[in-house]
């Protein structure tokens, strides 16, 4: 959300998996005896864990997960293709469980990587610890990301709002997301730059998780100056499915399979699901998501295509003002605009490939994607329009592309061991973007229409040079080259052609182990680019005033140092200290079609995450993040906006200028407990803290904190069926699930009455009409809610 700144398994060869949805289960907001049903499930698991020990379980598991490299099924090298080279191809290997094991340990180990880590805040997560905790959005899988928050302002079938140190990340814009190495980000997106949507996901295809947070790594780009997250899918599993029901009209039904075809693997999923929410105008999503899968041979050397299809739709129940829930005027879970909502559309078709031997490996791979979205939001109520009110439409629809390849040279220098990475990255997007004015989801009047096509190409290597056995270097840079042209249909002066080269150094030390703990220094440059809608803007579409173009793309600058120890037996821990500068930049605001100033930023702070495993049937974790992030430089128009406003302190509070950050978030923390074998009772507990946040430069608005708690209690049998219990929000917490601060006007606001008379002229200044009344506006933790999931091998 940007607020506008005035403020197929084939069951012997022909069957196919049946996906059916449940009735809805509805459960009352005030249950609160899941709390002991969570504790009684970890003495049940103490008791059942401890019976294990005595007579471990050699039944199948229920959900079935592939290693991390692919099973090498029935492969047999081809005459003439392994000549020359060893083979690297694996026997194959029994796949892991996702659900029905414990979770395995993080891959937080200075070994534990198929690659050596390069940070302290560096992290693997395998597909079976994702699904390990209770999360009730699929973009909460990524939740395990230390000291990353995923939440939601709207409707669920939006894109989720993510925060990362120190940076409220919208729906993506600095975040680096990457499924099954296609980029989920969008740029020029009619939302939001770096428009992330993960809901097509469906997170048991999850094999693995790759983290990284910084601009240190040369073969990440653009949106990743803050972190990239790198989800890897399955390419094979035991065939199972799954109905889950829950309070409020949640149902799901999900499938999933894998058979040999040929010499390779072919899997097959598919989900529906259905939703209503708490709220007084229901959700009523509905999504259908799909999978096919093709692969043969290992990660290190074979292929894979994958298709991907998905559908929803939605209505929404977007953030509402603290006044008018304390007038009565709306309940808590109300609506001001019932017909707010979307649909959304996905197809993609993407392949990958590499081949390994003694002298390096190379991989490449390629990705095609067709997007469409459709969006009515009405944040501001009657603040432009006292009659048809603020509603309008953001439509998105384009198609993209990108083939990436690389290779890494494997050699000596002066005797030492030495790995050379060079690779190229290339994208390109064909975009039409509309935002109109609407009523009720019907067209009002149109603000701009765009067609753009952006193209990008970014090349890119990296040394490691291996001095000793414990010091380790790596040296990298990237330069990319963007261009765009943009064509404004309603406004010409609007359009135009534009394009941009950056370079950007990295550099990072690994020193260690010494005593089982690694020292990591690291630092480097990055980038992200902005819409390029405001690149070639020249004029406002709605009144024709001159504005300020924005830069193609804004460097960002970064450090961090750390460490990672396993010197506590059975105890993994990592603390990195970061700062991350912002250069200066416009924004474009993808709501209001226009760009307005943003000066340039520091943020610096300390994350501490911890792993341990104390028992095979139990591990706990605990992270924290805390952040302290400023704006730099005076903001004039700030200043000269808060004299302006003087004598209405309803609209002039929050508008001084300051140097806080609006939303940044300042501490994040998170703690859990996963206790449960192969078979027998499972149960697991998850804290997540998100602290106060400054809502205006200020600081006179500021956020209340967020605590929620999240349970699971469960039990595996020895047939492979499984049946499991998840409870969201187990202390009933009436919190946000975010806050923002920004002005508006309802119409039983006393300004509405002096900027709109009904006969006569406004006896309040334009320059407070324009802003309305500033105020909380909030979007409020769901209740109490359960979800129950039967599940079953097949």
């Amino acid at each position: 959300m940007q607020i506008p700144l005035q403020n197929a398994k084939l069951t012997g060869r022909d069957s196919f998996v049946a996906l059916v949805s449940a009735s809805g289960w509805g459960v009352h907001r005030s249950s609160r005896g899941l709390v002991a049903i969570c504790l009684i499930g970890c003495v049940a698991v103490t008791s059942s864990a401890s019976a294990q020990d005595a007579k471990p379980s050699t039944l199948p598991p229920v959900v079935v997960e592939a290693p991390e490299r692919r099973q090498d099924i029935g492969i047999k090298p081809k005459q003439g293709v392994d000549r020359g080279r060893r083979s690297k191809r694996n026997a194959p290997r029994s796949p892991a469980s996702v659900a029905n094991t414990p979770p395995a340990a993080n891959v937080v180990g200075m070994s534990a990587a198929a690659t050596p880590v390069m940070s302290s805040s560096e992290k693997k997560v395998s597909g079976a610890d994702v699904n390990a905790w209770p999360f009730s959005r699929p973009a909460e899988a990524l939740e395990v990301v230390p000291g990353l928050i995923i939440t939601q302002h709207s409707g669920d079938g939006k894109a989720n709002q993510y925060f990362l140190r120190g940076f409220n990340l919208d729906h993506g814009t600095d975040l680096g997301i990457w499924v099954d190495e296609m980029p989920v980000n969008m740029r020029t997106h009619a939302h939001g730059q770096g428009y992330a949507d993960l809901n097509f996901l469906m997170p048991e295809l999850i094999s693995s998780v790759n983290i990284r947070k910084g601009p240190y790594f040369a073969d990440e780009g653009d949106f990743s100056s803050v972190g990239s997250v790198h989800i890897n899918l399955l390419d094979s599993i035991k065939s199972m499915a799954s109905i889950t029901v829950g309070s409020f009209g949640y149902r799901r039904g999900f499938g999933v399979t894998s058979t040999k075809i040929g010499e390779g693997t072919l899997l097959v999923a598919g989900e529906a699901a259905a939703y209503n929410g708490p709220w007084d105008n229901p959700d009523n999503l509905r999504k259908l998501s799909g999978v096919m899968r093709y692969s043969q041979g290992t990660a290190e050397d074979g292929f894979s295509l994958t298709g991907m299809a998905y559908a929803n739709r939605w209505n929404s129940t977007d953030q509402i003002p603290s006044r008018a829930i304390a007038s009565g005027e709306i309940g808590l879970y109300g609506a001001f605009d019932p017909s707010d909502g979307g649909n959304s559309n996905r197809l993609s078709l993407s392949g990958h490939w590499a081949q390994t031997d003694d002298g390096g490996s190379s991989k490449a791979n390629f990705y095609v994607i067709k997007s469409s979205l459709n969006l009515w939001n009405n944040f501001t109520y009657f603040l432009t329009d006292p009659v048809n009110s603020d509603q309008f439409h953001q439509h998105d629809d384009r198609v993209l592309g990108g083939v990436n390849a690389s290779h890494t040279f494997k050699s000596r220098f002066a005797g030492l061991p030495m790995e050379t990475e060079i690779g190229v990255q290339s994208r390109y997007d064909d975009i039409r973007l509309d935002l109109n004015n609407s009523v009720q989801r019907q067209f009002l009047s149109p603000i701009r229409s765009d067609a753009v096509q952006e193209g990008s190409v970014g090349v890119f290597f990296q040394n490691t040079l291996h001095w000793t056995d414990w010091l380790r270097t790596n040296v990298g840079w990237r330069g990319d080259f963007y261009q765009t042209s943009v064509n404004s249909f309603f406004t010409p002066a609007n359009s135009g052609s534009a394009n941009a080269f950056i370079g950007s150094p990295k550099f990072n030390v690994v020193i260690g182990p010494f005593a089982k703990t690694a020292f990591f220094i690291n630092a480097g440059e990055g980038f992200h680019s902005n819409d390029a809608r405001g690149v070639t803007i020249t004029e406002s579409p709605t009144d024709g005033t001159a504005l300020q173009s924005s830069p193609l793309l804004v460097k960002t600058k970064g450090a961090e140092v750390g460490l990672r120890t396993k010197i506590i037996p059975k105890l993994e821990s990592s603390i990195s200290l970061f700062l991350l500068d912002s250069a200066s930049e416009i924004l474009f605001l993808g709501d209001a079609g226009d760009t307005a100033a943003s000066r340039p930023s520091r943020r610096y702070g300390i994350e501490w995450t911890n792993y341990y495993r104390p028992l095979s049937w139990l591990s706990f974790e605990a992270d924290i993040a805390a952040t302290h992030a400023r704006f730099r430089g005076d903001d004039p128009d700030k200043a000269a906006l808060y004299a302006s406003l003087a004598g209405f302190p309803a609209a002039q509070i929050g508008n001084a200028p300051g140097n806080y950050i609006p939303g940044a978030p300042n501490v994040i923390a998170s703690v859990g407990i996963t206790l449960g074998e192969k078979t027998g009772w499972f149960s697991a507990l998850r804290y997540r803290y998100f602290g106060p946040r400054p809502l205006t430069e200020d600081n006179a608005f500021v956020s209340p904190a967020t605590g929620l708690l999240n349970g699971r209690l469960g039990y595996r049998f020895d047939n492979g069926w499984r049946i499991q219990l998840d409870a969201f929000n187990l202390l009933n917490s009436h919190s946000n699930q975010i806050t923002y601060a920004y002005g508006s006007l309802l119409k039983s606001d006393s300004l509405f009455a002096m900027c709109f008379p009904s006969s006569g002229m406004p006896t309040a200044p334009a320059a407070v009409c324009q802003t309305g009344v500033m105020d909380w506006v909030l979007h409020p933790v769901e209740p109490l809610a359960i979800r129950l999931t039967v599940a079953g091998q097949f």
